[in-house]
């Protein structure tokens, strides 16, 4: 497996295309923009979408979604059905699927959104906005900030140190360095 970064100027947001190699087949997270760049990457190396993953229904990232469904036919995972409509494969609670024949573990992290979730393929956490470099994502109320903290704490927290962390913003880090700068909830 190899993971591709790309940064969306306009919304200072990541995506990022996760290649499994051997069969030519890519997930792409969080397309807040398609650029060329990303085109060119999916067209001179002969990958097929798989899937995208939507860690939430914002702007900065689901933007490129429509400009990906015009020129591939992806199948689409997301928390909230209004993503793609009926294009929408709307997941729930907490599971596995099969995409680009790599195990996607899916977990639903609420607070910053309702519909926040956290996609962990091998040892790398993409986790939308709901954790960053050194901080968690925002919320509008105490107890939307209670929930996620919860949910950080029990699902996140209790990953090996060493899981890389993918961020919807900012720059990449591990779990372990997380919590050495973050201060305890």
């Amino acid at each position: 497996m190899k993971v591709y970064y790309h940064h969306n100027p306009g919304g200072f947001s990541n995506c990022y295309i996760v290649v499994n190699e051997a069969v030519k087949e890519a997930i792409i997270i969080d397309p807040g923009k398609v650029t060329d760049e990303i085109i060119s990457q999916i067209e001179e190396n002969g990958l097929s979408i798989s899937g995208i993953l939507i860690t939430h229904n914002h702007g900065s990232h689901v933007h490129g979604l429509k400009t990906l469904q015009k020129i591939y036919s992806p199948k689409i995972y997301a928390a909230d059905w209004e993503v793609a409509g009926d294009d929408t494969t709307v997941l729930s609670n907490d599971g596995h699927v099969k995409i680009a024949k790599l195990n996607v573990q899916y977990m639903t992290v609420p607070g910053h959104t309702s519909d926040s979730m956290v996609y962990k393929i091998e040892n790398v956490l993409f986790t939308g906005d709901v954790l960053g470099a050194g901080s968690i994502g925002s919320t509008n109320s105490s107890y939307s900030k209670f929930i996620l903290e919860s949910n950080i704490k029990n699902k996140i927290y209790t990953m090996d140190d060493q899981t890389v962390i993918m961020p919807g913003h900012g720059p990449l880090s591990t779990l372990g360095a997380l919590k050495n700068v973050m201060d305890e909830f």
